[in-house]
């Protein structure tokens, strides 16, 4: 009989390992460091106000963007691959929404977390229950929401101003996380991220460090006056 091979690392002393793993910790801190420092830049980037009106399907009825806010001052918005002739979402971003977990954090922080589709509100509503989620899901099919906010690449029916794309020739859905922040009435969108740039942000504080406030602890690097409290307070 030919014996299975099972592929695993080596197999070393405790004083090698050591010799191994510490190298490899002062990597993972400087990750740390430069994801604190890139968190920062986003702290500062600057707004662009949203001048046109947006209407969605909810549960509770037809809502606008300012609506979703739920008066809270800042709005993540997941862009979740559902088309209107679709029968069900895409499996990429229904495992994104699996790993979400407890997102409680954020209305605590101000903050609001919804997913948005094309698809009609009853298809995204037998779907959730399909999968037992309690997320916000809304439906922004008959606008020009995912257009605008460049998740869906149609030549045929976006304008030209909002053809923006990583490829020339990209085309149809593509995942995507928006972030708004609201003064009063008025809404400006701060980031957006698509594709594997959204693939690793399915918790609360990963999901907070996309917004203007960020965490809102004071080990960040943030700019005077913005919302800080003691990390471990």
């Amino acid at each position: 009989m030919t014996a299975t091979v099972t592929a695993m690392p080596p197999v070393v002393s405790r004083e090698e390992w050591l010799a191994k793993r510490l190298p490899l910790l002062e990597k993972e801190k400087e990750l740390t460091r430069q994801k604190d420092r890139i968190n920062a830049e986003r702290r500062r980037l600057p707004m662009v106000k949203v001048e046109k009106s947006y209407e969605f399907d909810t549960p509770t009825g037809k809502r606008s963007l300012l609506d979703l806010f739920e008066g809270k001052r800042q709005l993540i918005v997941y862009h979740f691959m559902f088309a209107p002739e679709d029968e069900k979402g895409c499996p990429g971003c229904t495992s994104y929404a699996n790993a979400l977990g407890d997102i409680d954090t954020l209305p605590e922080r101000d903050t609001i977390f919804t997913m948005v589709s094309r698809a009609p509100l009853a298809k995204l509503e037998a779907y959730k229950k399909l999968h037992g989620w309690d997320l916000p899901w809304v439906s922004s099919n008959g606008s020009d929401f995912n257009y605008d906010f460049h998740v869906t690449l149609d030549p045929k029916v976006a304008p030209p101003e909002y053809n923006y794309r990583s490829q020339p020739e990209e085309t149809g859905e593509r995942p995507g996380l928006s972030v708004f922040f609201r003064d009063g009435n008025d809404i400006y969108h701060t980031y957006s991220t698509f594709a594997r740039g959204a693939e690793n942000v399915t918790d609360g504080y990963a999901l907070l460090d996309l917004t203007p406030y960020g965490r809102q602890e004071d080990f960040e690097d943030s700019p005077p006056g913005w919302p800080q409290h003691p990390t471990y307070g």
